[in-house]
């Protein structure tokens, strides 16, 4: 599968689970770490928690991908899920507005998705 149409799907499992604010970043030629971020925001833990596991459920039960790393704990308030060419984030409001990743990869070009239609 072809790292956009996986950021998309991880979009759309973010957004199944109500997350806010999703972008998705194309950081191709960029960065040596991923070629795309999906950055979204959650209003609590339990929330962030629930993100994680719709983007991890929805990627490995309906497309067999599993994430190379899981990391963040619920207090540090940012989970990160990285499938290799896609590297999902999951913020809460506060860290997202202080970390600012849009900004700091700011020469990066947006992907537009359509979330699905509910």
């Amino acid at each position: 599968m072809e790292g956009i149409e996986k950021a998309k799907l991880c979009a759309r499992y973010a957004d199944d689970k109500k997350a806010e604010d999703i972008v998705i970043m194309d950081l191709r030629g960029i960065s040596p770490i991923t070629d795309y971020f999906v950055i979204c925001t959650a209003n609590s833990s339990p929330h962030l928690r629930a993100v994680r596991d719709g983007v991890e459920d929805g990627l490995r039960e309906e497309h067999d991908i599993k994430p190379l790393i899981s990391d963040g704990e619920l207090e540090s308030q940012w989970l990160i899920v990285h499938y290799g060419d896609v590297m999902v984030h999951v913020l809460q409001d506060e860290k997202r507005g202080f970390f600012c990743l849009e900004d700091l990869w700011g020469e990066a070009k947006r992907v537009k998705w359509k979330a699905a239609k509910k």
